[in-house]
């Protein structure tokens, strides 16, 4: 789990290093990791329904696992970014996936909201 003074250094990185307008929405990417596709094809319905886009479901480099990478145009903060994390985290656990394993991030294009 990433911390919340590892958010709050990222944000403060963002500022600094790039000319997006952290305060607003950026496009949010998530990621998922099983052996399994079919749990995280699952889980990527599941998350569909609360609004992220499908964005692919893809053998790992080594073939040992799958990756999951959904998305969504949202405004976080560091404290409600640590909060996604948090619930991305349980929504794991539940499902019994490998790994929840964080997020990039980006501009927001109109196109992929």
């Amino acid at each position: 789990m990433i911390s919340l003074a590892d958010l709050e250094s990222m944000f403060n990185n963002m500022r600094a290093k790039t000319k997006w307008n952290v305060d607003s929405n950026l496009l949010w990417g998530y990621f998922f990791f099983d052996p399994h596709a079919e749990k995280l094809r699952v889980i990527a319905t599941e998350l569909q329904k609360s609004g992220y886009r499908f964005v692919n479901l893809y053998p790992s480099d080594d073939k040992t696992t799958y990756v999951l990478h959904v998305e969504k145009v949202e405004t976080h903060t560091p404290k409600t970014l640590y909060q996604r994390n948090q619930e991305l985290e349980q929504l794991a656990e539940k499902h019994d996936i490998a790994s929840y394993d964080g997020m990039d991030v980006g501009p927001a294009l109109d196109a992929k909201k």
